[in-house]
């Protein structure tokens, strides 16, 4: 009697440890939804437009990823929905299981990996730097000078140890939002703003006073991005994955690249040779 109640113990144990395991593919199939994460002010990639509705590049590629993983699931009616994220919460808002997806311009590193899982890789980018025109245009030059970057951000890390490297002692000011980077700027109040390169192309492109503003000719470092999901989800990450080499493949990438970056915009051929390694066969 022992043995057979200890069975059913087993039993119901197993069934519990079953029904508490349903990942997040099982509740994507019941909700019909994917929850994504996405950023409101992190052109080009994730940002609200004057409508207050989501764009950029992660934000077109995650939609054509559930596109196609509406096709895998067989679920034509299955739809993104964008919740605002911000650099302080978006990781903890995957571990938390607040979204499913996290459509962001965010470097996948050894340390973030221990925290959540990636996709294969969506981008390469760098940090650079944007001056004035009549501004120090290496970084040598910015000795005694102060600069800016978004605080908490791996591109502060990257700063730190760049001026570091080169033996450049410089002030660093962190910031919230790039806007107040920007006016910084302007004013004279620092002399560089640093962050990636495509972000800073985008920002300067669409500022008010693009004719004074300019990219340095300058990386500190390069960066792979990636889509973050729930760390151990493997079921969801493989149907992301399979998403992204049928995107790559198809050439639909370089459509939204051209949607994002301009019509006859095309991704960089360290890029194409980036989504053609990363294209993973069936």
């Amino acid at each position: 009697m022992k043995k057979f109640l200890s069975g059913l113990a087993l039993a119901a144990g197993l069934l519990a440890a079953g029904s508490a395991a349903a990942g997040t593919l099982d509740d994507i199939r019941k909700s019909g939804v994917i929850r994504a994460g996405a950023r409101v002010d992190a052109q080009p990639f994730a940002y609200m437009n004057a409508k207050g509705q989501p764009e950029g590049f992660m934000v077109e590629l995650c939609a054509t990823v559930t596109a196609d993983i509406a096709s895998q699931l067989k679920m034509p009616g299955l739809r993104i929905e964008f919740f605002p994220v911000t650099t302080e919460n978006r990781i903890d808002m995957v571990r938390q299981g607040k979204i499913d997806l996290l459509c962001d311009s965010l470097t996948e590193t050894l340390e973030r990996r221990a925290l959540v899982d990636f996709s294969i890789t969506t981008f390469v980018d760098g940090t650079s730097f944007a001056i004035r025109n009549d501004g120090p245009r290496d970084i040598q030059q910015l000795a005694g000078k102060k600069v800016g970057a978004i605080a908490g951000t791996l591109t502060e890390e990257a700063l730190k140890k760049g001026l570091a490297s080169v033996h450049v002692n410089a002030q660093i000011v962190p910031f919230a939002k790039f806007e107040d980077a920007m006016a910084a700027l302007e004013k004279g109040e620092i002399s560089a703003y640093f962050a990636g390169g495509a972000m800073l192309t985008a920002m300067i492109k669409g500022h008010k006073d693009a004719a004074r503003i300019m990219l340095a000719n300058t990386y500190l470092s390069i960066e792979p991005f990636a889509l973050a999901m729930k760390l151990g989800e493997s079921d969801f990450r493989l149907a992301v994955d399979r998403a992204l080499s049928h995107i790559y493949k198809s050439g639909q990438i370089a459509t939204i690249f051209g949607n994002v970056f301009g019509k006859n915009a095309r991704p960089t051929p360290q890029l194409q040779t980036l989504y053609m390694i990363a294209t993973l066969p069936e």
